[in-house]
């Protein structure tokens, strides 16, 4: 049963409404983050792609999951960037679902891409001697391949089921354009939309955690049963990617309870900035070449100064 629907050209996102004087300072923040995503999640990439020593399965994932972040945040924060500055904050219903489709998208290969690390790590640490029969190049490629294929199928049918929902009214209180923001502006009867929203939940959120915490009581496990040695490797490989695991799940936690029950705060998670940062820091073979590169760039940029100075 339909109630006053109406004929919906675009949405309007009520929050940039209340920015004022600060819009100018909100720009700056996001601009610098933006940036400095797109800066370290890029040098991150091609020192995996072109150093021939970390084409091993960890460092794949790791590419994968950094091209992601890519990925997502050009999804979102150009968006954001042109709302803060713009006196008119609406989109049309198009932009808003290709949007949709980008944010979800990005949260779903986000978790999908954490579980097949854990479970790389799990094999690497409780399996040492099978990993590498194991985690072929074969084995990997499908394994990324799943990673983008699924969340991408999964989002289509969510978008496939809101698109034709009449809706009643056409203001978002929220600072991008969300699903569910959208299925509560409907008239019609939205039960199959929450049923498959909660299946959606449940595969990209639900079974991801079970998944991660299943590795990690077996890896924990190994660690306090085997040697010194074997704990150190352990916590070094995994502090990372427990952080990053932790970062994510308390950022969508926020977001979720922020869209269901109408609080004002609009978390934003940092993950596309916070990855690249702590596998640059705390991965040994990754933090050495990237140290090899910057300082040997700048130590080819002093030679060719001293040269033209010397020609001069």
């Amino acid at each position: 049963m339909m109630i006053n629907a109406t004929e919906i050209t675009h949405f309007t996102l009520s929050p940039y409404f209340d920015t004022g004087a600060y819009r100018y300072l909100y720009f700056l923040i996001i601009q610098i983050s933006y940036a400095a995503i797109i800066c370290a999640n890029l040098l991150l990439i091609v020192v995996i792609c072109v150093n021939r020593s970390l084409h091993e399965p960890m460092y794949m994932f790791l590419c994968s999951l950094f091209v992601n972040e890519l990925y997502g945040s050009t999804g979102l924060f150009p968006f954001l960037l042109l709302q803060i500055l713009s006196d008119v904050h609406t989109v049309s219903i198009s932009f808003c679902f290709l949007q949709v489709f980008c944010v979800y998208t990005y949260a779903c290969v986000e978790f999908i891409n954490l579980v097949i690390m854990s479970y790389d790590r799990y094999y690497a640490i409780c399996w040492p001697l099978q990993y590498k029969s194991y985690m072929t190049q074969k084995t990997v490629t499908m394994l990324i391949s799943l990673t983008w294929l699924l969340p991408f199928i999964m989002i289509v049918v969510l978008i496939s089921l809101s698109a034709p929902l009449q809706l009643c009214g056409n203001v978002i209180n929220k600072v991008f354009c969300g699903n569910y923001a959208i299925i509560k502006l409907a008239c019609s009867d939205t039960r199959v939309h929450n049923i498959f929203g909660l299946i959606y939940t449940f595969i990209s959120v639900i079974i991801p955690l079970v998944l991660i915490l299943y590795t990690y009581v077996r890896i924990l496990k190994v660690c306090f049963s085997g040697s010194k040695q074997t704990r150190q490797k352990a916590v070094s490989t995994c502090t990372p990617h427990l952080a990053s695991i932790l970062n994510f799940f308390f950022g969508c936690c926020f977001q979720i309870l922020q869209s269901r029950f109408d609080t004002n705060v609009y978390f934003l998670t940092c993950q596309p900035l916070f990855n690249p940062v702590m596998y640059g820091l705390n991965m040994s073979k990754i933090r050495t070449i990237c140290k090899n590169l910057l300082l040997g760039s700048v130590g080819k940029s002093r030679i060719f100064i001293k040269i033209v100075q010397i020609e001069k």
